[in-house]
């Protein structure tokens, strides 16, 4: 007689689990699978990936394919998943990333990147540094033409907070369906066209072979003079060098920038001392509760694994994203 089907096994390496073995006890599913931990200031040990069906993680581990030959899903804990498209990720492992939970946390650093475009707010801090009382006569978002360049869920977030706020909405999205608060959505193709229309340019593209250096010196000089170019999707969507040159030069009025090629920023790098390039360290998707609304994502997808069912935000491997 053969006995009860074994439990799937599922590793989830990073440092602070609660929020997801939580998530797993409260939904029921901690009895129906085999919660394994393992901090992430390690790589993980042969032995726990050996008995790995899915694996819930920040990265890939090394060699991921050759020591973890039962894995079918993996869970990114971030929404951009370039990191997880090598070779050594296991070709049968379903990849399902963290799309959607930065949502409004995203949305709000972006409106503060663009006040702080339209108002000068960075000068004017440093001006009560040197006590300095400078008036200023600020243009109006309202009236201004906002081009996003990536249209997904948090494109679509801020399309509809920024055209609230009486700005033209306009981007790029690979199918070019209608959506709320924008005013035209445009195929990849015509990139060229949102650069040159918008006072403010947006980039919220995933890292792929056909987005990686689209921001270089030829797009820069599709842009007004008078734009902005605010960078919140990935830093190798940009070429730095001809950033810094267009800005140093006023061939665009300037950018906020919140990712990087490399992180930290070096030190030397030219962004941190061109004036009118503003440098936030990476902080548009965090969020005091970030784990617990990943950790209701991946609920809802251990659920259906368990249950044999599709799995949502899975990424197109071929796509990149």
């Amino acid at each position: 007689m053969s006995g009860p089907p074994s439990k799937n096994t599922v590793l989830l390496w990073l440092d602070e689990p609660g929020d997801y073995l939580r998530a797993a006890q409260e939904a029921g599913l901690a009895s129906s699978v085999e919660l394994l931990t393992t901090p992430l200031k390690s790589d993980p040990p042969d032995a726990l990936l050996a008995r790995a069906d899915a694996l819930l993680a920040w990265r890939p581990p090394a060699r991921l394919a050759a020591r973890a030959p039962r894995l079918r899903w993996i869970q990114s804990l971030t929404g951009g998943c370039e990191q997880w498209l090598g070779p050594d990720v296991p070709p049968q492992a379903t990849l399902t990333c963290a799309r959607g939970t930065h949502r409004v946390q995203m949305s709000e650093h972006i409106l503060a990147g663009l006040f702080l475009c339209a108002k000068d707010l960075a000068s004017i801090v440093l001006d009560q540094a040197e006590r300095r009382w400078r008036r200023r006569i600020n243009p109006t978002l309202a009236g201004a033409t906002l081009g996003i360049l990536g249209l997904g869920a948090i494109g679509a977030e801020v399309a509809r907070l920024t055209s609230s706020l009486g700005m033209r909405v306009i981007g790029t999205k690979r199918e070019p369906t209608p959506l709320p608060g924008v005013a035209r959505v445009h195929p990849p193709a015509e990139t060229a066209r949102v650069l040159a229309e918008s006072d403010y340019v947006l980039l919220l593209l995933p890292s792929t072979a056909d987005t990686r250096g689209i921001v270089d010196k030829t797009a820069l000089a599709a842009m007004k003079p008078s734009a902005f170019l605010l960078n919140f999707g990935r830093g190798d969507l940009v070429v730095d060098a001809d950033l810094v040159a267009a800005v140093r030069e006023r061939r665009i009025a300037g950018a906020v920038l919140d990712v990087f090629a490399a992180e930290p920023l070096p030190t030397e790098h030219g962004f941190w001392t061109t004036p009118g390039i503003v440098v936030l360290p990476h902080i548009g998707g965090l969020h005091p509760q970030r784990d617990t609304l990943v950790a209701a994502l991946w609920r809802d997808n251990l659920a259906r694994f368990v249950a044999g069912r599709p799995l949502t935000q899975v990424v197109d491997r071929a796509r990149g994203y």
